[in-house]
Order: structure tokens, then C-alpha cells, then sequence
């Protein structure tokens, strides 16, 4: 995959843009301001809500919770939104999984005024798993293109047990049977890459991990992820670290550091060199 800044720039609007506050929150249910609240009690306890947003002349002003609705009207109940818990509809997903880090809601404000709630639950819907399966997709292919570019023919065998190399041998054949053309590097697994690059240190350098345990810790977490998102189990109870990590990094995820993508156009323009060179006509 050529990763030009054409390419990089393509990707981040997919991540930033493609899928947004609006694709996963949902409407949010109010009442006047002078509406008893223990008729709200009664609904929003019948719909299992926790919260609910109050009117005043007829627009969203703030919010009650249920534990405390009880006597007295809504309004008496009010509480008003925090700028730190309103997102607006057109916002990136990592700014929702920040934004639900430090609060248990986000109130959602579209066309000017706040009309949509999203919650943790929501982060369980297709188009968050669609974006977190496509992050993980991408920090292997990098990963892969990294021990292709750093380790000249097959040097990064070494840092494999003879059981990982027999099941990388053991696919690549299965796939040549399928007239499929590839390489042994490229039946390397997401734990095999992971290996490779946390015991090369030329390659871990390139990469914002210390030590080979901080790469180990890390990629595990994105592989249980990666496994949950695969086969539709709950992402939230076990992997909520990982999330929170890859939204935080997500330019990062998407466009790798600085120091990765310079050599790897380093070594790309190794390999143009050395190809024009056994090719002079």
C-alpha cells in the first residue's frame, strides 16, 4: 500500500468525518418545564431512561435525572447542560469515547439546539465497531509494512518460535493451493508482527513504545479488540483501555508518526534505487 500524503489525508477524512456523532446517538426525550414530576417519573421509569431533557418555551434547556425526580414539577429539577457534556451532531466519533471517558452522557446539539443524547451503550452500534475494526485493520498493516521494509529478506524469522513459522508456512500453502501469490511474510499473523517488532529494536525505536513489554501489553489489547469486534461480543466491559488509546491516537492511528513514515519512504526509495539499477534499459 503506498502511503502518500494523498493517501494519509484520504484516510483521516474517512476517520474524522465518515463517521460522526449523528450515525449513533439517540433523540432525547423532554418535558415542559411545569410538567409534574412524578408524571415524568412515571414514563421515563417505564422506558428504563435515566435522563431526560426539560422545555422552557419550547427549547431544550437542561436536564433531569430520574433518581432525582419526585415532588414538584420538572423544572424544579432542572439542571443545566455543562459545555463539557454537549457535543455537537457533526463531531468525530474519538470525540464521543473522550468525551464518555469523563462523563456517563453526552447531550447531542444539532441545528442550534440540544435535541440528541448518546450514551456508552450507543458505543456498541455498527458504525463504532465498523470505525474501531478499521483502525485496528490499519495498525497491522503497518505493522506489516514495517517488518517487510526493516528486515532485509527473511531476517525477521529470528524472532519467531519454529511453531509460528510452521503456521505461517502451513497458510502459505494453503493459499498457493488457491492460486493465491504471496509471500511467507505475508501469513505473518496479528501476534507474529507483534513479536518481530518488539524484540527488533531497530524497528521499536521507530514506534512510540520504551520497552518490548510496553509493544507486548499494548498489541494484546488490540488484538482482544480486534477478536470481540470479529465475533460481535461486548467491546465495552474488557477493551474500554484500547478504545480510549486508539480514539487518543487517532491521527496517530491513521497517518503513523513521523519517524515511521520517513523510514519507510526511506526504504522505499532503497528498494526504487536498487530496482532501477538491475534495470538500467
Amino acid at each position: 500500500m503506498n502511503w502518500s500524503a494523498s493517501n494519509i489525508d484520504s484516510l483521516r477524512r474517512v476517520f474524522t468525518e465518515g463517521f460522526i456523532v449523528r450515525d449513533i446517538c439517540e433523540p432525547l426525550v423532554s418535558f415542559d418545564a411545569s410538567t409534574a414530576a412524578a408524571d415524568a417519573l412515571s414514563l421515563i421509569s417505564a422506558q428504563d431512561f435515566d435522563v431526560v431533557g426539560v422545555r422552557r418555551n419550547g427549547l431544550v434547556v437542561g436536564f433531569v435525572e430520574r433518581r432525582d425526580l419526585g415532588r414538584g414539577s420538572c423544572g424544579e429539577h432542572l439542571l443545566p447542560f455543562g459545555d463539557a457534556s454537549v457535543i455537537f451532531d457533526t463531531a468525530p466519533l474519538a470525540d464521543v469515547v473522550l468525551g464518555l471517558n469523563r462523563s456517563p452522557r453526552l447531550f447531542v446539539r444539532a441545528l442550534g439546539a440540544v435535541s440528541g443524547i448518546v450514551t456508552m451503550s450507543d458505543l456498541e452500534k455498527p458504525p463504532v465497531r465498523m470505525w474501531l475494526f478499521g483502525m485496528i485493520t490499519l495498525v497491522e498493516m503497518r505493522m506489516g509494512r514495517l517488518v517487510e521494509r526493516m528486515c532485509e529478506g527473511e531476517s525477521w524469522r529470528q524472532f519467531l518460535s519454529e511453531g509460528r513459522l510452521q503456521k505461517a508456512a502451513a497458510l502459505l500453502e494453503e493459499r498457493r493451493r488457491r492460486s493465491q501469490n504471496l509471500r511467507l511474510v505475508d501469513c505473518l499473523q496479528f501476534s507474529d508482527k507483534v513479536q518481530i517488532i518488539a524484540r527488533n529494536e531497530a524497528i521499536r525505536s521507530l514506534t512510540r513504545f520504551a520497552s518490548r513489554r510496553q509493544v507486548e501489553e499494548t498489541c494484546k489489547a488490540l488484538e482482544n479488540l480486534r477478536n470481540n469486534l470479529a465475533h460481535s461480543q461486548d467491546i465495552l466491559a474488557s477493551d474500554w483501555k484500547a478504545i480510549v488509546m486508539l480514539s487518543a491516537e487517532l491521527d496517530g492511528v491513521v497517518s503513523g508518526t513521523r519517524q515511521v513514515q520517513d523510514a519507510i519512504e526511506i526504504m522505499d526509495k532503497r528498494s526504487a534505487g536498487d530496482e532501477s539499477r538491475s534495470n538500467p534499459g
